[in-house]
């Protein structure tokens, strides 16, 4: 297979992931490796292509809260007020899924990470696509995070459709994943996002 290069541009990509293709995408934190989040076979192409074990689940990548919406339900309060503060930004929530989301992204759970990267680039392809794109990072499993279009590139040449060179990340470490649906919500993996900004919004998070 040989990778449609695209220097800041997603021209065509639309269409690529329309047509169950995958996608390198720039975000602010990392390299993403983007699909159509609600076709099952795309996301087990996804799994193979980054040798992920099936036990572990894949996020969305969603333009705002009111495409969150269309994916996720009982989302509370607090969840609104992260994201009217947080989004776009190195911020994944996980809520309870809607059916139309396959098992197959959730390893068979009742829950699903939602995020909106900041990046004008992956915006523009959320909006165009009409979908949500899955929100993996652009690595081999077990292998460190890609921060350059090169090292993204490298490690999915010719294993993917497209490629969309975005520069440089400017975060480099991965968001900061919150549970939702716990009570008080809790942090699972801090990243780019600080512990403290989240309490200064929605009060204590406990974390994994």
């Amino acid at each position: 297979m040989k990778t449609l290069v695209l220097r800041n541009t997603i021209d065509g990509a639309a269409e690529i992931i329309r047509r169950g293709g995958l996608a390198v995408v720039p975000t602010e934190t990392v390299y993403g490796l983007a699909g159509n989040g609600l076709d099952a076979a795309v996301v087990e192409k996804l799994y193979e292509a980054k040798g992920r074990p099936a036990n572990k689940p894949i996020s969305l990548f969603v333009s705002d809260m009111r495409d969150a919406e269309r994916f996720c339900r009982d989302i509370p309060a607090a969840a609104y007020a992260l994201a009217e503060k947080f989004w776009p930004g190195p911020l994944t929530m996980v809520l309870r899924r809607r059916e139309n989301v396959p098992d197959i992204l959730t390893s068979g759970g009742d829950t699903v990470g939602v995020r909106c990267p900041d990046s004008a680039l992956t915006l523009a392809l959320l909006r165009e696509c009409g979908v949500p794109l899955t929100g993996t990072s652009a690595n081999l499993s077990g292998k460190p995070n890609a921060v350059t279009f090169g090292e993204a590139l490298a490690c999915f040449d010719g294993a993917v459709e497209c490629a969309v060179d975005g520069g440089d990340c400017p975060g480099g470490v991965p968001s900061t994943v919150i549970d939702m649906t716990a009570e008080p919500p809790r942090i699972l993996r801090p990243g780019g996002l600080p512990r403290e900004e989240i309490e200064a919004v929605i009060g204590p998070v406990g974390a994994k």
